[in-house]
């Protein structure tokens, strides 16, 4: 890997680079104390602008799209029990949406992400062999035209984390939690994380996560951005 020396500096000369631990998918790694990822400005200037509100990892270095951050030494909730990690991220979820709409630079309503979505669709970066069962045998033109024609007309905006599942609450034994992945933080309808997160927890868990949230959802928009999530 052609990794900047600024990275290499932050992780340490000493430091084993690893792919083989809880949670990594993808392009990061685990390095010494830190874990080092292929991200861009967008997801470096989130978890600077969420760091003033709520914890989320230390940036220890950032360069040429490499981002070096701080292992805060939690698990994840994707290995968690269920009704537990449900629970959790219902907390953690309310006092997320609860931050002031006007204080989030980042724009992510309907308008904004189906924007991105035809974006992602006409680069070729939407594989429909990575959709939910119930997509199967669609092409990404077909279901772009189905996001569109049923986009909500009306949102509920709070200060959304854009991919709010398991792997990305971190839980302390003392109870205290950290989010990381937050590249499409923005503001946007607090369904967009609800339905994910009911996706993620399984059908035996839905009921905690809706009690601790406290909101009942409503079925129609959960189905629109689960559905929207195939593009992203």
């Amino acid at each position: 890997m052609d990794v900047p020396e600024e990275v290499l500096r932050a992780v340490g000369p000493d430091a084993v680079w690893s792919d083989g631990h809880e949670g990594l998918s993808g392009d990061v790694w685990r390095a010494g104390s830190s874990y080092v990822k292929r991200a861009g400005v967008d997801e470096r200037d989130r978890l600077r602008w969420l760091g003033r509100h709520r914890e989320v990892p230390e940036i220890r270095a950032f360069a040429d799209g490499w981002l070096v951050l701080a292992d805060v030494g939690a698990p994840s909730l994707a290995t968690a029990d269920p009704v537990l990690a449900a629970t959790v991220m219902g907390e953690v979820l309310r006092s997320l949406h609860s931050l002031p709409v006007d204080s989030c630079p980042y724009d992510a309503r309907v308008a904004v992400l189906l924007e991105q979505a035809r974006r992602n669709v006409e680069a070729g970066l939407v594989d429909p062999d990575d959709f939910d069962d119930d997509n199967l045998g669609s092409t990404p033109e077909e279901l772009l035209e189905r996001l569109a024609g049923t986009a909500p007309r009306e949102e509920d905006l709070v200060v959304a984390h854009g991919d709010f599942c398991p792997p990305n609450v971190l839980l302390r034994p003392d109870g205290s939690t950290v989010l990381i992945d937050v590249a499409r933080l923005g503001v946007s309808d607090r369904h967009r994380d609800i339905a994910l997160a009911h996706r993620e927890v399984g059908e035996e868990a839905v009921g905690a996560f809706d009690r601790a949230y406290g909101l009942t959802p409503r079925p129609a928009l959960l189905e629109w951005y689960r559905l929207l999530d195939e593009f992203f």
